[in-house]
């Protein structure tokens, strides 16, 4: 089985911190792959004036993942998924000979229980959740937590993540990282410009994604 860690987002655009809490999880939890699932709509953000095309924001995360072991793709769209836990279903189907482990952030794990099927969710990957500055007490007295509480395993247990039976929640403690797509697009509001025209293969399906898909 190839250990795979899975970390959903629309990467608006992909930046720094993304590789470096991906990198953080690959060697907390000894992972042979990691997937960023780059979402075609999020449908917590629906409407979000400034989302860029799905092949720019494919492009930034290629970009920001060289040389490493991390894997950007649109596979959601192919998958003709809108939720995670449809999409996480369908992989793991699609996928038999890989063990996932969902990554998530401290800021989605306070709003975990608006997600759709957010108990399935738990109940079918192992699910890490990884600090965020600001976020980590919301997190903590978050509604999903006080079903979530009873199935955290310490840090001290997480070589044997592939074992545990699910649901299982564990915490990375990663060092504080500020940077963030948001502030990047107050900053460069035309970041997308340089990849409009480029065409950009998906690094699990191998499929070419451009301006007119």
């Amino acid at each position: 089985m190839k250990t795979t860690g899975l970390l959903g987002g629309s990467f608006n655009p992909a930046h720094g911190a993304h590789r470096s809490i991906s990198l953080f999880a690959i060697d907390q939890l000894h992972l042979d792959e990691f997937w960023w699932l780059v979402s075609p709509g999020n449908p917590l953000k629906e409407g979000a004036k400034d989302m860029a095309p799905l092949h720019t924001r494919l492009a930034s995360a290629q970009k920001m993942a060289r040389r490493s072991t991390i894997q950007p793709t649109a596979i959601e769209q192919d998958l003709g998924t809108r939720y995670t836990y449809d999409t996480l279903r369908k992989l793991v189907q699609r996928y038999p000979k890989r063990q996932f482990v969902w990554i998530m952030g401290a800021d989605n794990l306070a709003q975990f229980h608006r997600w759709k099927d957010w108990r399935k969710i738990a109940q079918l990957l192992p699910i890490a959740v990884i600090s965020r500055p600001g976020y980590d007490d919301d997190a903590f007295a978050a509604p999903a937590m006080a079903w979530l509480r009873r199935f955290v395993h310490p840090a001290s247990q997480l070589g044997n993540w592939t074992s545990w039976s699910t649901p299982a929640l564990t915490f990375l403690r990663y060092r504080p990282d500020p940077r963030s797509a948001t502030a990047i697009r107050m900053a460069r509001p035309h970041w997308h410009q340089q990849y409009e025209d480029r065409r950009v293969r998906d690094a699990v399906t191998h499929r070419l994604i451009g301006p007119e898909d």
